[in-house]
């Protein structure tokens, strides 16, 4: 699709899924054993041929800029790239993005250069995989100004989402943010198939017509699109619903994070990474497969590089270069692995080895990247706490967090 261009919106300070988001970026947070949030909207423009995609960054972004350049280098022949565009200074401001609206506003002055009729814009921090060659189809044959993605919630989830009505041609009528359920009644559409009238909550993915996006970008206090962009289209210009069925998780909070990680474990899972024509791409690591001795491991994946030794693992998520040592078991848990192996030579007197210790116990918890696990360690929250900040871990709803390079010495309890 040479006439359309994506964009990808890198996301805010990502306060509900701290400290995941304390050094990075969502759309950076690891996801899947293998891969990055970011891949998963890359990915998708990459299967619909959309070969030129901006992702715009501003807050904790270094990481996340590191794994776009790393990661996404097409062909010298081709005119396809992923470009980054992070805040800047200008004589017109400071920069610093006050919403998604105006984070596009200000990338214009880049964006614009480029020939292009439609956009496409991506939130960097959601897990599905979508056919976006069918969206832009409905978007044409409507001949709508916008096009928004939209998706089915049930009535104790639309308080979270922009809720939107539509008519029977499919065409938005009715916009409502987050309504408590004392605004729900009328803001109900009724969709082919379905048993009776649902609520259709927008999925932060939209499609634009380039004029009818210059114009909606125009008024300075247009900040962000979902409260006041598509709101002040919908009574001037067409503005259509894509509905789509399949799955979708806005990984927004540590809960859903967590929860959309060990759903990948099932047998048969919600999403997965593995698919036959429209993989999830990431960063070629050339790492070894990953060496597995004397092992009980039920329900979980497993990344390359890693060293696993006379361990017990149950549904969990272990990812790239983990080292987990003989006795330890892990249970419901996430390992987000590490960025180097230690070197020969390199420990310090007191200091735990990359990874878990011998004996270490696990159970519903995350442990960040380059962490490192003492022997005998038991991070299990006996105490049921559920939201509690200690010396090296967060606990947040319920879930235990060792926070990136964090050390946790031999023996501690949590």
């Amino acid at each position: 699709m040479e006439d359309v261009i994506a964009i990808v919106l890198g996301g805010g300070r990502g306060t509900r899924l701290f400290p995941l988001t304390q050094q990075r970026s969502k759309p950076a947070v690891p996801i899947g054993a293998s891969y990055r949030l970011i891949d998963v909207a890359v990915s998708n423009c990459i299967h619909a041929d959309l070969r030129r995609i901006f992702v715009v960054t501003q807050y904790l972004s270094q990481s996340l800029n590191q794994h776009v350049a790393d990661t996404y280098k097409f062909d010298a022949f081709s005119s396809g790239f992923v470009a980054l565009l992070t805040a800047e200074q200008t004589e017109e401001g400071d920069g610093w993005f006050k919403g998604t609206a105006d984070a596009l506003r200000k990338c214009m002055r880049h964006v614009g250069r480029e020939r292009w009729d439609a956009v496409v814009i991506l939130s960097g921090d959601q897990l599905y995989r979508m056919d976006l060659t069918d969206m832009l189809r409905t978007h044409r044959q409507t001949r709508a100004a916008a096009t928004v993605a939209m998706k089915a919630v049930p009535a104790e989830q639309t308080s979270g989402f922009g809720i939107m009505k539509i008519d029977d041609r499919g065409r938005i009528v009715h916009f409502d943010e987050k309504p408590p359920a004392e605004r729900l009644p009328g803001l109900e559409s009724h969709v082919a198939g379905a048993a009776g009238p649902v609520y259709l909550a927008s999925m932060g993915i939209y499609m634009f017509d380039r004029q009818a996006l210059e114009a909606a970008l125009a008024p300075p206090g247009h900040i962000d699109f979902g409260k006041h962009v598509i709101p002040a289209m919908l009574s001037e210009q067409r503005v259509q619903a894509y509905l789509y069925d399949g799955y979708w998780e806005d990984v927004g909070t540590v809960r859903s994070y967590y929860e959309a990680n060990l759903a990948l474990t099932l047998p048969k899972p919600p999403f997965s990474f593995y698919h036959p024509t429209r993989p999830i791409y990431t960063q070629a690591r050339f790492l070894a497969p990953t060496k597995i001795h004397a092992c009980r491991i039920e329900d979980a994946l497993v990344a390359d590089g890693c060293f696993i030794d006379n361990a017990v693992i149950e549904r969990s998520v272990i990812g790239v270069r983990t080292r987990i040592a003989p006795g330890a078991r892990l249970r419901a848990s996430l390992v987000l692995g590490a960025d180097d192996y230690d070197t020969p030579g390199a420990a310090r007197p007191g200091v735990p080895p990359l990874g878990l210790g011998e004996d270490a116990v696990i159970e519903n918890a995350i442990i960040d990247k380059n962490a490192r696990i003492g022997r005998g360690v038991r991070i299990v929250n006996e105490r049921r706490a559920q939201e509690e900040d200690g010396p090296f871990y967060f606990i947040r709803d319920g879930i235990v967090i060792v926070p990136k390079e964090a050390v946790v010495p031999d023996g501690t309890v949590i």
